[in-house]
């Protein structure tokens, strides 16, 4: 029994994490009506979409092939990885963070199968950096942005006014560590085997429930229309992809989204939290976002300050620090953990490195420039 526990903590960290924590707050707010107001089923209908349409390309061998094409048009690991964190970057500011790191991670994991696995941990923890980063330049970015773009009713003019500046030091940040990271070699280690050429009604299939997906993204089309198609056509088509689901992230979602509903419900939190908030929004966003993530974050701040500035400089740059601060960050460890032969506590010693370091710098960077 012991055993389970353990391998279970070590698996599923965060989730067992999220569990407790919703939990607790259970005793305090006991199960009802409105626990169902807590849930943003946008996100889970997405993210369980999104899931079973890279699954469907990984199964098929798509990922593994545009991986290897990444690997012998490189001229060096350096070269890959600029790219690599470029297109997380750039892709984040209009597909969101979260949907940026579930296409390209798998895809990275992919390109140092052929390589050699020295470079993915500090790779991943890069595109992790790089999607919060990036998705906090405009308002369809990431959840927190949208949700306080339309909350405060903020001008797209006045938007970009507060969240350039930050997220181009940002930038600047990350090319300089990739400028000085090692070049490495590009040698194939592994001899690919792909067998696409036989499948490809089922390729164009697959990536019209992508192209979906991006739609709903969008708000083109319903999330719930697209949850039902893409749903529905793989329980038709191949319903083995469903089995291939990280149920467990869902979880952790919705253990998070039950956790902060709460705590906004407890009236001792409720009183304690505008006196600390009153006149260090900023601060207080910052380190909210440490404990329970940039999005709840943002929705429990906001409630008790009109300083949209701040609160979404603090939310944008506290996604960055302990591994909890963006569910962007949960989603990039859990596919990594999920690869061959993970190194989990390797994984998070890098990316606590990285996430302090550059949130120290961001933080003094808001001090210096706002």
């Amino acid at each position: 029994m012991t055993g389970t526990i353990f391998e279970l903590l070590k698996k599923e960290a965060v989730t067992v994490i999220a569990v407790v924590l919703a939990l607790v707050s259970m005793i305090f707010v006991p199960p009802n009506g409105q626990y169902l107001g807590y849930i943003d089923f946008f996100v889970l209908g997405i993210l369980f979409s999104l899931m079973v349409v890279v699954a469907g390309f990984k199964q098929m061998g798509v990922l593994d092939l545009i991986s290897y094409k990444f690997v012998t048009r490189a001229r060096s690991v350096r070269i890959l990885k600029i790219i690599l964190v470029n297109c997380v970057f750039f892709s984040s500011m209009f597909f969101t963070n979260d949907v940026a790191l579930i296409a390209l991670v798998p895809i990275t994991i992919g390109i140092f199968k052929f390589v050699g696995p020295g470079s993915l941990i500090s790779t991943i923890v890069l595109e992790t950096i790089a999607a919060n980063m990036g998705s906090m330049m405009t308002p369809i970015g990431n959840p927190q942005n949208l949700y306080l773009y339309s909350f405060y009713h903020i001008a797209v003019s006045d938007f970009l006014k507060i969240v350039l500046p930050v997220g181009i030091t940002g930038y600047i940040i990350l090319m300089g560590i990739l400028a000085v990271s090692k070049k490495g070699s590009t040698r194939v280690f592994t001899e690919p085997r792909f067998s696409i050429g036989d499948k490809k009604a089922m390729l164009f299939y697959l990536a019209g429930l992508f192209i979906l997906c991006i739609l709903a993204v969008l708000h083109i089309v319903d999330y719930r229309i697209c949850f039902v198609i893409v749903l529905g056509s793989i329980a038709i088509v191949d319903r083995g992809l469903l089995k291939k689901i990280d149920y467990g992230l869902l979880l952790t979602f919705v253990a998070f989204f039950i956790f902060v509903g709460n705590l906004d419900r407890i009236d001792a939190i409720k009183k304690t939290l505008p006196p600390l908030i009153q006149g260090r929004v900023f601060l207080m966003s910052v380190l909210s976002s440490q404990v329970i993530s940039n999005v709840p974050a943002a929705m429990m701040v906001s409630r008790f300050t009109g300083d949209a500035k701040n609160v979404l400089l603090g939310v944008n740059v506290g996604g960055l620090g302990t591994l909890v601060a963006s569910l962007a960050s949960v989603i990039s460890f859990k596919l990594y953990a999920k690869s061959s032969n993970p190194r989990p506590a390797a994984y998070l010693k890098v990316f606590t490195i990285y996430n302090v370091s550059i949130l120290i710098v961001l933080i003094l960077a808001v001090l210096l420039i706002y």
